[in-house]
């Protein structure tokens, strides 16, 4: 009857429990990795600065000038507050507010001191100050030790490699190199004196706060300005609440002082810049007039002079009633038709200015020419505005940024409704210039009619009374644009100043590093062991013998901590014992499924040399024995034969013996020690041992020993390695194939798997040798036929302690 064989093929699987358990076995290893990770957070956390926020506290009001007319429109405010508050939170961030700021407080120079672990910023802790030469060069990014020897004089010195030394001018933010040769340089200095070095110049200056200490070293270092001001361009400027005017600045650092002088020093030039904003018209206005009343005043002199000289030498003192009254109405006309000719002058030239030029913040107040003219007077105001606004922002985007096409945008739209206004004035100013001109040219033409004396005196009177009314209205002006300019102030009010009150610190994040130890702790031993376990090819556990092979599991064999293969005859109450005892019963079911009557023979085999099929054979044999059944353990193994060395019995003569006709069978049998237990050994190495276990001999063999024993073990070669197991087997009810527990490669199963699936080979069973149970690793009541007593059967079980360090080292010397 014909057996048909249908076999699955295994699909590898993650097996995430035996992953478990096999980090748990490593526990020692997460523990040595957690105190290395840990150590070095530690390590990293104790040398990590402290990081400190500072912030104050700023509202932007919207302060009108109580002096505010529209006579004297020399301020503007567009937009509103909303407006200046977006323009403070843009401004404080900019680059060129930053820049202000540093080169204010001289940022751009750091102070250091030593520190436990490494130097730390000491502004405003050393005892002196630097004032640093700004015209001269100065060295980058190289620092300069000071040291007091007493509380005037101080040693500085640095060490020059040889090579070239960047240095930068800190006015113009140009850099340039020097070649300075390798030297140690020290020089003694004076608190007070100007030092002048080719790379250093300034003076040190005492801080009365803190005293010097002989012999204690400090620091100093010139950074790149540009890279500094980027540092700050990190401020946080942001409203209090949703649509608030009041702004909150905050700035995170490792120096309080250094943290709150920049603070409040912002404040001060933001203050600044607006109220110069502000009063950017009455600065302008004020400085035209200044001009203009030198030129009247000369002017107003000279005609006067030209009056004094002509009464003088003509000795008329004073024009004739008709003349007088003359005179009063061209003085008046005079004065308006000097009033039209400065508006037309002025739209000429703001005509002009808006046509031809683009930068407009150097555009006349309308109200210096003495227009009020609303729509005038708010375009001008509005184009200086935005003129003022893209010129700082040219600090902080680039020209092609967006912002500038939408303010370039803003500015076209109110120059374009400018112009048309300036043509609409200057049409009704030429209406108003033509009228003006007829009546004095009326008036002029009865001043013919008056004597020649009287005609010279009007004409001057004329002109001494037109500039005197133009001196007059400039003066007046004068004094409109200074007061406008006093009363002005800033629309920055300070709510709280940033102030060192105590605490403030927000970092470093220990617990982040902590955090990141824990999981690089937990990470780097869970990927060894995953690592381990992918490349680990070796039979580990029960399931992996599950997962490569169909062949059935007939039972589990314990690791032996014995000197001797004898296990079954040293320790019968053992757990080794127990599953040989176990095996023997899972082969008689074999035995009874075919229905074997009389002798029973099994083949025990393995992939390679070294997985246990000796040992198995010999305590399979004993078990047998045990059970008072005639039992023979036959050594087929002829190349390297093995069992006549745990009985202690002569290899001189076996199966070899036997197969080339030169021992009979009595012959070879070997009793033990064991009174139903016979051996038959091997006998002397052959030269062709495949060829004697073909031969018709073997098949003698067999059939004589099934005529005198109930069970026949034969010790087979290793199917892996040879092919006489498969020769053997045809003699044979069952086969034992061996695996060993982490020593046996999964890859050796492709043979077997082969052989198996193609039915060569029949009646086969695998057998795990050498297992050691691990935590979490029990597998009950058996495998395959039943596997012993498992983990419930320990108390009926002699115990075996595992040999000692001492004792494995002692075992290892001996084999040598």
């Amino acid at each position: 009857m014909s057996e048909e064989i249908d076999i699955n093929e295994s699909h590898t699987t993650f097996d995430f429990k035996s992953f478990l358990f096999r980090l748990l076995r490593h526990w020692p290893l997460f523990l040595i990795s957690f105190i290395i990770a840990f150590s070095i957070a530690y390590f990293i956390n104790v040398r990590k600065l402290p990081i400190y926020q500072m912030e104050n506290l700023i509202s932007i009001k919207d302060d009108q000038n109580p002096f505010f007319t529209s006579n004297t429109s020399l301020t503007f405010n567009w937009g509103g507050t909303t407006d200046k508050i977006n323009t403070a939170i843009i401004t404080l961030k900019s680059r060129s507010h930053n820049e202000k700021v540093v080169e204010r407080l001289q940022y751009y120079l750091d102070y250091l001191k030593d520190g436990e672990y490494q130097q730390v910023d000491a502004y405003k802790q050393t005892p002196f100050f630097v004032e640093v030469d700004t015209t001269h060069l100065q060295m980058l990014n190289k620092q300069l030790k000071v040291v007091f020897k007493d509380s005037v004089n101080f040693n500085l010195s640095t060490v020059f490699e040889g090579g070239n030394v960047t240095l930068q001018d800190y006015l113009s933010s140009e850099k340039s190199v020097i070649y300075i040769e390798a030297e140690n340089f020290s020089k003694d200095y004076k608190i007070g004196e100007k030092i002048v070095l080719p790379f250093f110049s300034g003076i040190f200056m005492p801080n009365p706060e803190v005293i010097a200490k002989p012999g204690k070293p400090y620091y100093i270092v010139f950074n790149n300005y540009n890279a500094v001001v980027k540092n700050y361009l990190k401020i946080s400027v942001e409203p209090e609440n949703k649509g608030s005017s009041v702004l909150k600045l905050k700035l995170n650092g490792n120096n309080k002082a250094k943290l709150v002088d920049y603070l409040n020093t912002s404040v001060e030039v933001l203050s600044q810049d607006m109220l110069e904003r502000k009063n950017l018209f009455a600065t302008k206005t004020i400085k035209f007039i200044d001009s203009s009343l030198a030129l009247k005043s000369a002017e107003l002199s000279e005609v006067e002079d030209e009056l004094n000289t002509f009464k003088n030498k003509n000795a008329i003192f004073n024009l004739e009633s008709e003349g007088a009254e003359i005179n009063t109405k061209l003085n008046g006309l005079d004065l308006r038709k000097e009033n039209v000719n400065r508006e037309l002058n002025y739209y000429n030239t703001l005509q002009d200015y808006l046509i031809n030029r683009s930068d407009y913040r150097d555009v006349p107040a309308p109200s210096v020419a003495g227009i009020s003219e609303q729509s005038v007077v708010t375009g001008v105001g509005r184009i200086v505005a935005l003129a003022e606004e893209r010129n700082k922002m040219q600090y902080s985007y680039k020209e092609s940024a967006p912002i500038f096409n939408d303010i370039d945008r803003q500015i076209d739209a109110v120059k374009s409704v400018l112009l048309e206004n300036i043509r609409s004035s200057k049409s009704l100013k030429n209406q108003e210039l033509n009228s003006i001109n007829k009546d004095i040219g009326k008036y002029e033409g009865e001043i013919r009619k008056l004597p020649k004396e009287q005609q010279d005196l009007l004409n001057i009177e004329r002109r001494y009374s037109l500039s005197e009314g133009t001196y007059n209205l400039f003066l007046a002006k004068r004094g409109e644009a200074g007061m406008v300019k006093a009363a002005n102030v800033s629309d920055v009010m300070v709510i709280d100043m940033a102030k060192d009150t105590g605490g403030g610190k927000v970092g470093p994040n220990t617990q982040l590093n902590y955090i990141m130890a824990g999981l690089l702790g937990l990470m780097f031993p869970i990927l060894f062991v995953f690592i381990r376990a992918f490349f680990d090819n070796k039979i580990s556990n029960v399931k992996d013998l599950e997962l490569i092979t169909s062949i059935p599991l007939l039972g589990v064999i314990g690791q032996s901590h014995m000197d001797t293969n004898l296990a079954v005859l040293t320790k019968p109450k053992s757990a080794i014992a127990e599953g040989f005892r176990a095996l023997r019963s899972s082969l008689q079911f074999i035995y009874k499924k075919q229905g074997i009557k009389g002798a029973k023979t099994v083949l025990v085999t393995s992939s390679v040399s070294g997985e246990g099929k000796t040992f198995c054979s010999i305590n399979l044999a004993s078990v047998f024995a045990l059970s008072e059944k005639k039992t023979v353990l036959v050594g087929l193994d002829l190349r390297k034969p093995k069992i006549f060395g745990d009985f202690h019995k002569d290899n001189s003569i076996g199966v070899v013996n036997y197969l080339i006709n030169e021992a009979d069978l009595d012959a070879i049998i070997q009793k033990t020690q064991i009174e139903y237990l016979d051996v038959i050994t091997s006998g002397p190495i052959p030269p062709n041992p495949s060829e004697l276990l073909l031969g018709e001999k073997l098949d003698e063999l067999i059939d004589k020993l099934k005529e005198e024993y109930d069970y026949i073990i034969l010790d087979s070669p290793p199917l892996g390695l040879v092919s006489d197991s498969l020769e053997l087997m045809k003699h044979v009810d069952a086969t034992i194939y061996m695996a060993r527990f982490n020593y046996t490669h999964k890859n050796m199963f492709t043979f077997v798997n082969e052989k198996y699936k193609t039915g060569e080979v029949k009646h086969i069973s695998l057998v795990l040798n050498d297992y050691e149970e691990k935590s979490g690793r029990g597998y009950g009541y058996g495998y395959g036929y039943g596997y012993g007593y498992g983990s419930y059967g320990n108390g009926y079980h002699e115990n075996v302690k595992p040999p000692t360090f001492i004792e494995k080292v002692k075992k290892v010397f001996k084999k040598k």
